[in-house]
């Protein structure tokens, strides 16, 4: 089955995803780390994207699709894919359903994660890690037992994401509602697009995407 995850940074779709990559054997597949991939690889795609990254500029939607398209060709693809992060534009989507109509291949679902703006900026704002183990932890919601050390390895050591604030959140639900949000009645209208309640509790979220999939 091949998904794509929707939703504003913060949502959980990369949670998500790892976990049904664990339970079922789907790949998550992050534009990001293909890129990276391609480039390390040496390839003739890679070395194409490594001169457009080296001078600044975006990497195309048709250079994208084709790292899409390598990599689901691969052998461990074979029990499907999620994207989370890409398709970011209607003309992505396009390009990319073009690409899986020639490869013989079709999107199954696309799960908008809904959620609400003020709710998710105060969840994302709040979440700190340990800076040794990594483990988890929000201001509010899940605090270490005990106050400044970690619960798992002990540290006493933690950080934040810079990029964790509400300001950059505000430009990134923007950017999100901008260019993401129109993709919303693109999948509509191919009735591939399902809606889950992206701020439930973590495991209710993976119930309802769980019994989205079993449905399609």
């Amino acid at each position: 089955m091949n998904i794509i995850l929707l939703g504003p940074p913060g949502a959980g779709k990369g949670t998500q995803a790892q976990r049904l990559q664990n339970d079922v054997g789907m790949v998550q597949l992050s534009t990001g780390d293909m890129l990276r991939a391609e480039m390390k690889s040496g390839s003739a795609l890679g070395e194409q994207a490594k001169g457009i990254v080296a001078s600044g500029k975006l990497v195309p939607d048709a250079l994208m699709v084709g790292l899409i398209e390598n990599r689901i060709a691969q052998p461990d693809c074979a029990k499907g894919f999620i994207l989370d992060g890409f398709p970011r534009t209607e003309a992505q989507a396009k390009a990319l359903d073009t690409m899986l109509d020639k490869t013989g291949k079709k999107l199954d679902q696309v799960i908008e994660m809904v959620v609400d703006e003020a709710a998710l900026t105060e969840r994302v704002v709040g979440r700190f890690t340990c800076a040794k183990c990594g483990a988890g932890y929000h201001d509010r919601f899940k605090r270490p037992k005990v106050d400044g050390v970690c619960d798992v390895c002990g540290s006493t050591d933690f950080t934040r994401r810079p990029d964790d604030n509400a300001e950059t959140m505000k430009t990134r639900m923007a950017a999100y509602r901008a260019q993401t949000e129109p993709l919303l009645p693109y999948y509509r209208a191919k009735g591939v697009l399902k809606k889950v309640d992206g701020m439930a509790e973590m495991d209710e979220v993976y119930r309802q995407i769980r019994t989205v999939l079993a449905e399609a």
